[in-house]
């Protein structure tokens, strides 16, 4: 790399692209501010050597309060893509959408302390994308670009799933030598998340018979009671291999009728695919159970949409090159096994080595403390653009 290329990053840029960015509220429901920040980031992405594109998300169905099966709307995705046809390829991903959404109370920028800002999105993730585009910007820059290519993804739903992207990012991942995301480090000191177990969100529409709670209760089949039992039932599948968490009930009336409807939410947290095709088993038993004891009916919606995400070989050698870069920049890199998912899962699903927070140190995200190193910017962004050129020399070969 040309040996001002790193030096030359502008931290005063970025800093001001972060605020400008965070100023527009993208939570994934906000259509209009996704459309708004798609515009700004195609104009700032612009200065690569790129084709840009909108990519319409799939379909994607919810199920509601009264069970029925209901589109969820999505907006676009940004895909850019670089030298396309080059033998070697990385991907780069990240997301535009927060999970604030715009009658949030949380939607402005303070500084609260010298160098750390708070705000929605100042690490998960406008700070990430500002990191990506710094370290491309660098990477174009320097002597040798020119042989390696690249596509670079952000999505608009990856705080709720990435439903309507999970087949871009796939097709995208295909064929890549590595893939880096740019979520925030897992802890505000840099340290990076290693191995991550998956996720699932799952919805189970219950229907029983109604009845008078006063006059003929025994001839009704509460769906509550129901629901609770099955609630109670998948809290007992929680072990050390797969978390599970039941989250919410709704459904019922009045106090005077037996209720015929419920729907039970809940996530489950597999460490390993193993765990994941072994809770389905058991969830099909319960719920023949359920149906039985009961005599209601059970219709399940949703599944695991972030696979667990072990550490092989050629991840772990990704790992050690981002460690590598880091100390030829004097940073201290290093990593930790985490609960928490992201497009990494889905990403290293396809056998493509990811390491999936490249983004920004800072912490307190998903809540109104969110926070951002402001010197990490300039930081991550040349710890990046480094690992983009050892990329682009042959490393992970």
């Amino acid at each position: 790399m040309k040996p001002t290329a790193i030096a030359d990053i502008d931290a005063d840029a970025m800093l001001d692209q972060v605020r400008s960015w965070c100023s527009i509220n993208t939570g994934t429901a906000n259509l209009e501010g996704l459309a708004r920040q798609l515009d700004v980031l195609e104009k700032a992405f612009s200065v690569l050597p790129c084709k840009i594109e909108r990519v319409d998300p799939a379909p994607v169905t919810a199920v509601d309060a009264d069970g029925c099966e209901v589109e969820k709307l999505h907006g676009q995705h940004f895909v850019l893509r670089v030298r396309p046809t080059a033998n070697r390829r990385i991907l780069l991903t990240g997301h535009m959408d927060t999970v604030f959404p715009k009658d949030h109370s949380f939607q402005e920028l303070t500084w609260l302390e010298d160098g750390v800002l708070g705000g929605p999105g100042v690490a998960d993730m406008k700070g990430g994308i500002a990191v990506m585009l710094h370290a491309l910007m660098a990477f174009e820059a320097s002597a040798g670009a020119g042989s390696l290519g690249y596509d670079v993804l952000l999505n608009s739903d990856e705080e709720t799933g990435s439903l309507s992207s999970n087949g871009l990012i796939a097709e995208m991942a295909r064929g890549k030598l590595a893939a880096l995301t740019y979520e925030p480090a897992a802890l505000p000191d840099g340290t990076l998340a290693h191995a991550r177990g998956g996720s699932g969100n799952y919805s189970v529409i219950i229907t029983g018979k109604s009845a008078h709670a006063g006059r003929n209760p025994d001839d009704g089949r509460n769906a509550i009671v129901a629901a609770a039992d099955l609630a109670v039932r998948l809290k007992a599948l929680h072990c050390p291999d797969i978390s599970v968490n039941p989250a919410k009930i709704e459904g019922g009336s009045a106090n005077n009728v037996v209720p015929d409807h419920a729907v039970l939410r809940f996530n489950i947290r597999p460490q390993s695919t193993e765990a994941a095709q072994a809770f389905e088993r058991n969830l099909k038993t319960l719920l023949t159970s359920l149906e039985s004891q009961h005599e209601v009916s059970a219709h399940t919606h949703g599944g695991v949409t972030r696979p667990p995400k072990p550490v092989d070989e050629k991840a772990q050698m990704l790992f050690d090159l981002v460690r590598e870069c880091g100390a030829q920049l004097g940073q201290d890199i290093k990593w930790k096994s985490t609960g928490g998912v992201c497009d990494g899962n889905n990403i290293a699903a396809q056998g493509i080595p990811v390491v999936d927070t490249m983004g920004v140190r800072g912490g307190s995200i998903h809540s109104a403390d969110e926070f951002l190193i402001t010197e990490s910017l300039a930081e991550r962004a040349a710890l990046s653009a480094r690992v983009i050129q050892r990329l682009d020399e042959g490393a992970m070969s």
